[in-house]
């Protein structure tokens, strides 16, 4: 678990914070490129040398257009108390696991902050130039992505219940379970609402949803496993494939954006 959690955690981390001491092969708007950050890359992602050139370029490119951008200590800090909590870790474990895979808070804390730079960038810069689609573009989508919209017929989970959100939190936090019920139950997601089935569909096996507001009560649920396979039928598929649309769309828009900037960008090659 420790192995997949932190792999998680290292995924935020941009590549330009794990640079390695080599030749600078280019230099983009000023940042240096180097041969072994684009060997770390491909060997990374699997990706040819052009690619792993490709998405440098890009990285620094948008680097440079988030120089202006502040992120407030209290965003990162609430960043990083949202995936503790999903990894159903504490702060002070989540740090230990770091420590322990040799990397330090403070780089931690940047790599946060260049992820919360980068989403909003994202909304500024580019996620308002995206359309709203249209029922009938929608509707093509999932006709021609029907294959995506599959999901578990059967939610197998473990309710935790309190009475108030501080104590559901305070469960989260330190597992301790005293003035909270538990209960386990297999959800069938043909007949589960629809806002609490989006929730459990993107709660990984064995973690925890964020807390529910269940009336008389605060609810999180651990996912134990899921099972079978159903094809969602578009109406209750709806908000799923606007989603997996609108990220096409961002993706395009995203190259878009960059292959623009990189017209006018300062890029001088240094070595092939």
């Amino acid at each position: 678990m420790k192995k997949s959690i932190l792999f998680a955690f290292m995924l935020l981390i941009s590549f330009s914070h794990a640079r390695m001491v080599d030749a600078i092969a280019m230099i983009v708007e000023g940042e240096p490129v180097t041969t072994a950050e684009i060997r770390a890359v491909q060997s990374q992602a699997g990706i040819s040398r052009q690619k792993a050139i490709d998405l440098l370029i890009q990285d620094r490119l948008q680097k440079a257009a988030m120089k202006e951008i502040v992120v407030p200590e209290s965003d990162i800090d609430r960043e990083i108390s949202r995936i503790a909590q999903q990894n159903g870790l504490t702060i002070s474990k989540m740090q230990k696991i770091l420590k322990q895979q040799g990397t330090s808070w403070s780089k931690y804390r940047e790599s946060i902050r260049n992820l919360l730079k980068k989403r909003v960038f994202f909304r500024e810069k580019v996620a308002q130039n995206i359309p709203t689609p249209s029922k009938d573009e929608l509707k093509l989508f999932y006709e021609n992505h029907k294959s995506e919209f599959k999901i578990p017929s059967v939610i197998n989970v473990t309710e935790y219940s309190a009475p108030t959100e501080k104590k559901i939190k305070q469960f989260l936090k330190d597992r301790n379970t005293k003035g909270v019920r538990s209960k386990k139950m297999a959800k069938h997601t043909k007949n589960m609402n629809p806002a609490l089935m989006g929730m459990l569909l993107q709660t990984p096996e064995g973690k925890f949803t964020t807390p529910i507001n269940a009336g008389d009560r605060y609810v999180v649920y651990r996912v134990r496993s899921k099972q079978g396979r159903v094809q969602m039928p578009f109406e209750s598929a709806r908000s799923a494939v606007t989603a997996r649309w609108r990220q096409q769309q961002q993706e395009q828009a995203l190259k878009d954006y960059f292959k623009k900037m990189k017209t006018e960008a300062n890029i001088q090659i240094i070595r092939r």
